[in-house]
């Protein structure tokens, strides 16, 4: 069993999940030795914070040990993936990785022994969205019946979001004037749909303002994310392309405006860009839960590495 999407898990696997994400927050010193011994291995070819750290910090916390490779580093970056993957499957029991494109993992998950992890790629971020779910479940009490909208770039948190919320029963609306092209997952966007889980409000012709103000009323949640890929923001190659979208995006912001009145939580999975998709005043607003969102990617991780490695 690996976790590379989520669309082929179960209710109940992500259900047990979160459920033991939130019994290992509550009860740390319960798991101190659970998996024995065993390794993880980060392999990661983009930078990362949060999943990094949970990654490393939640196999020590459960008893294991944790080797991190960077991809430039290694032999990954010149050798065939598949024949690297085997020989990684031999050294440790489990593989969490961070890859620009999900076809490699596709191809990497094929040829490895051991479970593997996606831990973020172009498509997908399902161990975001594990952990939303958590700290959803921890603030509301519940999964079922939640609105969730999410405003900005439909990108791979969006898609894991969509995923997720499929299996449990969250209703999520996007609001997004642009899709990253890598995102585009149709099978996903339809079943989603079909089951009146997944809907999409037309930006060529609304009125911005009232009709994000409307959504957002109507809303449990509002989740938005970079506008820019981490790996973009900075690159000069990119300059062009990020400043048509931050100039197409800004009226999307979430904002003092925008939440004037707004009662339910404010979502962001982070890194944020203060100024940009949300403004900084709203990063640590009261009805912001995204540093209980970060935390809590810790323990839905230490949740995920048990399931997977019970079930290798």
């Amino acid at each position: 069993m690996h976790l590379i999407t989520l669309n082929p898990w179960s209710e109940t696997d992500i259900l047990e999940t979160v459920e033991d994400s939130l019994n290992i927050k509550k009860y740390p010193e319960k798991y101190r030795h659970a998996v024995g011994g065993k390794s993880l291995c980060l392999l990661f070819q983009k930078t990362s914070t949060r999943t990094r750290c949970a990654g490393e910090i939640g196999i020590t916390q459960l008893g294991g040990h944790a080797h991190y490779l960077d991809w430039r580093t290694t032999n990954f970056a010149l050798a065939d993936l598949g024949d690297e993957m085997r020989v990684l499957s031999a050294y440790v029991d489990i593989i969490l990785a961070r890859f620009l494109k999900h076809t490699e993992f596709v191809e990497a998950a094929t040829a490895a022994t051991v479970p593997v992890i996606n831990g973020c790629c172009d498509k997908y971020h399902p161990t975001q969205a594990l952990g939303d779910l958590m700290t959803i479940q921890e603030h509301l009490g519940r999964l079922e019946g939640v609105k969730l909208c999410f405003i900005g770039v439909h990108n791979n948190v969006c898609n894991s979001l969509i995923a997720a919320g499929m299996k449990v029963g969250i209703e999520v609306t996007v609001v997004a004037p642009e899709v990253n092209p890598a995102a585009v997952d149709k099978e996903l966007w339809d079943a989603a749909a079909r089951k009146g889980l997944y809907k999409v409000l037309d930006t060529r012709s609304i009125n911005v303002g009232s009709a994000l103000a409307s959504v957002v009323a109507e809303s449990d949640i509002v989740y938005t994310d970079t506008w820019v890929d981490m790996e973009f923001f900075t690159d000069p190659t990119f300059a062009e392309e990020r400043e048509r979208r931050l100039k197409r995006m800004m009226p999307y912001q979430l904002n003092a405006e925008l939440l004037d009145g707004y009662t339910g939580k404010i979502m962001h999975c982070l890194p944020a860009h203060h100024g940009y998709e949300i403004a900084g005043e709203v990063v640590n607003d009261e009805r912001a839960i995204i540093f209980e969102q970060s935390e809590n990617r810790l323990h839905s991780m230490k949740a995920i590495i048990l399931r997977l490695l019970a079930r290798a």
